[in-house]
């Protein structure tokens, strides 16, 4: 007897939409399985990690100041993995916009002008799309695969930034600590709600995904995009040029990955540090595919992940959870919604 996998002759419909739901339940009751196995109180951890984070204004300020990059992140990332081109390095990209913002901002210390804080954004920008325009570049001439090189990139650019807050821009002033300069603050997003860290970068970081929804839906561009992930063969045949997909892609994710890294720098941070974020640059993979590769599907698969790592701190004070908890409950919110896909999409029989 053994097992064999076989194609459905015809979909499921009805389950794609119940996939993202069924996968959070399946999460959900996994991580209390996972806790009571580690000796913990599931139902008191379960409340710690998916609730507690949710009873007051800063929790939820919170967890938006931790969604907006995941989302913004990963809706660039879901429009290459749709149109078959996989960015692997967000993380990186996300670094050098924020070394390229920091670096700017570094250079104007005592400037007041209102033009500083857009000038900054802008460099975050551009040194994001910078960083990704190197594995495009080598794909479209060479034929390297992207996956390789973005992902290689990565740890370039987070030595790049060790290097800078240990070495040139490691502030005098600060007691030894790697760090730079705290930021002047015509270079820095103010909170814009009284007791959070919630800046306007998180506004922008949610509408992209929406911005980005109406473009690939609408566009001639996003036609392109879709074109190039379902039917390349087609693509070809209606004159569309599979480098410039793969550029606009590439310098799209890597643009947004950039701005969030500039965000993250001139918000809730205010300079630069060896560690900028929680690996939003890699967590944002999970998020794109949680959210089924669709720009609105991603908002509230960043709401869940960004909840994850909330509840995971919570968790961790509260009942003493184990610090890579988190990270376990963000593997199995990927796990089950690619289970369920492949479950959709084939059956598994007995054969003898």
């Amino acid at each position: 007897m053994r097992l064999k996998v076989e194609p459905r002759s015809t979909g499921v419909p009805a389950m794609n939409a119940l996939v993202p739901p069924l996968a959070v339940v399946a999460t959900i009751l996994a991580s209390g399985v996972v806790f009571a196995v580690l000796g913990y109180p599931a139902g008191r951890t379960l409340f710690a990690f998916f609730v507690a984070p949710l009873v007051s204004l800063n929790g939820w300020a919170e967890l938006a100041l931790k969604a907006g990059p995941l989302a913004m992140i990963a809706v660039g990332l879901a429009a290459g993995f749709r149109a078959g081109i996989w960015n692997i390095g967000a993380e990186g990209q996300l670094i050098m916009g924020a070394v390229a913002a920091g670096g700017v901002a570094l250079g104007f210390p005592d400037s007041q002008g209102f033009w500083v804080l857009p000038l900054v954004c802008l460099a975050g920008l551009a040194g994001g799309m910078a960083w990704g325009a190197v594995p495009a570049l080598l794909r479209i001439r060479l034929g390297v695969n992207e996956i390789l090189t973005s992902l290689m990139l990565t740890y370039v650019a987070t030595l790049l930034l060790s290097y800078l807050v240990f070495g040139p821009w490691k502030d005098p002033d600060g007691y030894s600590l790697p760090q730079s300069r705290m930021f002047s603050d015509a270079a820095t997003l103010t909170p814009i709600l009284a007791r959070t860290r919630l800046t306007s970068g998180t506004l922008v970081e949610f509408l992209v995904p929406v911005a980005l929804w109406a473009v690939l839906r609408y566009a001639l561009v996003g036609f392109k995009i879709r074109t190039a992930g379902l039917a390349p063969a087609a693509a070809g045949y209606a004159g569309f040029v599979q480098s410039r997909v793969v550029w606009t892609v590439f310098l799209t994710a890597s643009g947004l990955a950039g701005l969030a890294g500039a965000f993250e720098v001139l918000g809730p941070i205010g300079q630069l540090i060896p560690q900028i974020t929680p690996g939003y640059g890699f967590t944002a993979i999970i998020v794109a595919f949680l959210g089924r590769l669709h720009p609105l599907g991603i908002i509230p698969a960043a709401l869940l992940v960004a909840l994850s790592y909330i509840g995971g701190d919570t968790a961790q004070v509260s009942s003493g959870l184990p610090k890579g908890a988190a990270g376990v409950v963000q593997g199995l919110l990927l796990f089950f919604p690619l289970a369920a896909d492949f479950l959709v999409r084939n059956r598994v029989r007995v054969v003898r």
